[in-house]
């Protein structure tokens, strides 16, 4: 289980880099697109405007799941921990036992059968959580915020954005995934945890 806790905290970092990147990127992008309103290239200022603003939210996508699996790496040191002290309890009812002569094994193996129980569900519930993060991501950037943030570059730049914006346009970029049946299988598993 230590192992398990090794690869939650090392996503969690890699999660965080992933983020800072992105914000790096959209830095970059922002760049491009003042420099492409500078140059009177409207559509390349819209095209790294909404490269910008795909870069904000995957960065917000990774910091979001950096804390979710964050969290499910505290669950599962509360678990370690547990488990330690339990095994410790057993030890020290253990000696007790064998001083007195009579041990009560059955009551150990049930608490040792019910923390691997607790254990388990924690397993599925992390599963489903990161099959779950990993399928929601956003990707469509609304043409509104492309828009607005290709009139933010300019004015910071102090430019003035000769264009005329279409009205009603949306722009997206790239679709949401479908769900897996390892997903249905997920969600399945936690419906049956949760009526437990």
């Amino acid at each position: 289980m230590e192992k398990h806790l090794f690869n939650l905290k090392f996503a969690v970092k890699e999660l965080e880099r992933n983020s800072k990147k992105c914000e790096k990127e959209e830095r970059i992008e922002k760049q491009k697109c003042k420099k492409a309103i500078q140059k009177g290239n409207v559509e390349g200022a819209r095209i790294h405007a909404e490269n910008a603003i795909r870069q904000k939210n995957q960065s917000l996508n990774y910091l979001r799941m950096s804390a979710r699996v964050d969290a499910v790496a505290s669950r599962v040191q509360s678990a370690l921990t547990t488990r330690r002290v339990t095994q410790s309890m057993a030890g020290v009812v253990k000696a007790m036992d064998a001083a007195m002569k009579s041990m009560n094994l059955e009551k150990i193996s049930s608490l040792m059968d019910k923390f691997e129980n607790q254990f388990e569900d924690l397993d599925v519930q992390s599963s489903y959580m990161e099959n779950t993060m990993s399928q929601t991501t956003t990707t469509a950037v609304p043409q509104g915020d492309v828009e607005n943030l290709m009139q933010q570059v300019a004015d910071e730049a102090g430019l003035e954005l000769n264009m005329e914006l279409p009205q009603g346009q949306t722009g997206t970029i790239g679709a949401s995934t479908q769900v897996s049946q390892e997903q249905d299988e997920l969600t399945q598993r936690l419906a049956r945890l949760r009526q437990v």
